[in-house]
């Protein structure tokens, strides 16, 4: 009995401290491939933790082996887009423009009453006050009400509501997104154009630029390049440098 209980403590700290080095999301919305490595952790401590006649240094190795595959997945996907998709999957837009997209929605196996049921879980009780509704990689449901909707709400004041449009990610980790900025109606040498205003001409010393519905481009640094904080009018061209 002694031996069990010792084992059982050995493998419950083992498997805590592996899920506290994966990181925070491996306890809040898991991705898919972060739920399959806890299950399979899971799954390896409980063999040896309740059976004495398998020795326990069975269950220690898969469960850091499955920990040091976990983390070169994780650094694979920082590093490479198109890995990150494969391990990770892509938003899909469900509602764009007011409009259900239903191609979206049987690619995602959503039903209207799937849709329906995460709107109300967000304060949205119906359909036709949704501009945008995108499925994230974890399975939460984002949502952009249409401009009257929006809190506050302009029409309570009679006042003309802005264009809800969500913000286009146009680099993220150095990298450009072409569809993106292809979508907000400009090119790579625009972009450069408008980093150039802030002193940066090197995208890899990028974090992120999104541009936002107003035309304002915000652009993050990267750590090594300062971490500093900008935003671009791009319709005046005119430059700020985030305080805060």
């Amino acid at each position: 009995m002694l031996v069990l209980f010792c084992r059982v403590i050995v493998l419950y700290f083992l498997v805590f401290f592996v899920i506290r080095l994966t990181g925070k999301r491996q306890i809040s919305e898991l991705q898919p491939f972060d739920l399959c490595i806890t299950l399979l952790i899971a799954d390896m401590a409980s063999v040896p933790a309740t059976n004495t006649g398998v020795p326990l240094f069975y269950g220690i190795v898969p469960i850091i082996t499955l920990f040091l595959l976990q983390q070169l997945l994780s650094f694979l996907s920082l590093k490479s887009e198109s890995i990150r998709k494969a391990v990770c999957g892509q938003p899909l837009l469900l509602i764009a423009k007011g409009q259900v997209q239903e191609a979206a929605m049987k690619s995602a196996r959503y039903t209207i009453t799937d849709l329906s049921e995460q709107l109300r879980g967000k304060d949205v009780f119906s359909l036709a006050d949704v501009e945008y509704a995108i499925l994230e990689t974890n399975g939460e449901l984002s949502v952009l009400l249409k401009g009257p909707k929006q809190q506050p709400n302009y029409e309570d004041f009679s006042m003309p509501s802005p264009l809800a449009e969500p913000p286009l990610m146009l680099v993220q980790d150095g990298a450009v997104h072409d569809g993106a900025l292809k979508r907000a109606g400009h090119d790579k040498a625009w972009l450069k154009k408008q980093l150039l205003t802030i002193g940066c001409d090197d995208i890899s010393n990028v974090f992120f630029v999104f541009l936002d519905s107003s035309d304002m481009l915000h652009v993050q640094l990267n750590l090594k390049a300062g971490a500093q904080h900008y935003f671009i009018d791009t319709a005046k061209n005119n430059k700020g440098k985030d305080k805060s």
